[in-house]
């Protein structure tokens, strides 16, 4: 983290895996996150706490709104063939429940969706969020993982909900075989429809990293793994590894934490084409800043992030 309350998240993309958009963007939208040193939500912050570089220029913060504010949740459900090993589906099932009874019903909406080799559906979004915790998930997991492919069109629906604090919620083992995008197209397109994604990565106890809430890095890790974090930390979101009810407690409450106070921040972009890096600040120390790293601007031509 950088000095002075800053952290800077620059999306690098893998080579040979370049990012393509069509048009412009006429306003970019900031999901921004920040934490004492003790790692609670930092409440109370004004516009004039934070500041906006857009590739070093200081950028006028046009809206902003402050936090505690209603959520709009999307929950993405792997059911692929993978989440039958280890009784991750039983997991990934309790999460669910214990992310609905979290929310507040009336206030809150939520829409439950699941994958395995196509995105369905289950739940629309609602406010009466007992209805999407009461939903059947009875049968066993088939089928191919297509997380990415899942995650694009899921994203899409979230982006249209009038909410300002917004995100999907992945819940998955991290295994993605059947997947048509790399990692760094789908977090390219979550940061340009401007959602943040988290994921709750489910594993047997034997299997838990036992680095609940950490970011992981490639080293060491499993290809698919070191994606699926990288995919968090681009679009402003966060990653979990849960095996237990303790652990579920301990992510899912951070996870609301964060989501509810939020501060949605907006600004005119830069129109010259291609990839241009942000760092969020704020003007107090010792607070840790989270945002996506990034957005793309141009109109009428298909872009790429540099390598």
């Amino acid at each position: 983290m950088a000095g002075g309350g800053a952290q800077t998240l620059r999306a690098q993309t893998p080579e040979n895996a370049p990012l393509t958009f069509r048009g412009g963007v006429e306003a970019v939208t900031l999901s921004v996150t920040v934490r004492d040193q003790r790692g609670r939500p930092a409440m109370g912050l004004t516009r004039r706490d934070f500041v906006v570089l857009d590739g070093g220029t200081t950028r006028t913060i046009q809206g902003f709104v402050e936090d505690d504010a209603a959520i709009s949740l999307a929950v993405l459900l792997d059911i692929s063939g993978s989440m039958a090993v280890g009784g991750n589906i039983d997991r990934a099932r309790r999460v669910v429940a214990d992310m609905m009874a979290r929310l507040q019903s009336g206030r809150d909406e939520a829409a439950l969706l699941t994958f395995d080799s196509e995105l369905q559906e289950v739940r629309a979004f609602t406010t009466d969020v007992a209805r999407v915790a009461a939903v059947s998930l009875a049968g066993s997991p088939w089928g191919l993982t297509s997380l990415y492919d899942a995650l694009a069109g899921t994203a899409r629906k979230v982006a249209e909900r009038p909410n300002p604090h917004r995100a999907v919620l992945v819940i998955t083992d991290g295994v993605d075989t059947g997947s048509r995008l790399s990692a760094a197209e789908v977090s390219g397109l979550a940061s340009e429809i401007q959602v943040p994604v988290y994921l709750v990565v489910v594993a047997a106890p034997v299997d838990n990293p036992a680095r609940r809430l950490a970011m992981l890095s490639v080293d060491g890790r499993s290809q698919s793994t070191a994606t699926l974090a990288d995919l968090a930390r681009w679009t402003g979101g966060d990653m979990a590894i849960v095996s237990t009810p303790a652990e579920f407690t301990v992510a899912l409450d951070g996870l609301v934490a964060e989501l509810r106070h939020q501060y949605v921040l907006t600004f005119e972009p830069d129109v010259r084409p291609g990839w241009h890096p942000i760092e969020v600040r704020t003007t107090r120390k010792h607070l840790d800043v989270h945002a996506r790293g990034g957005y793309m601007s141009g109109s009428g031509a298909a872009m790429s992030t540099p390598e």
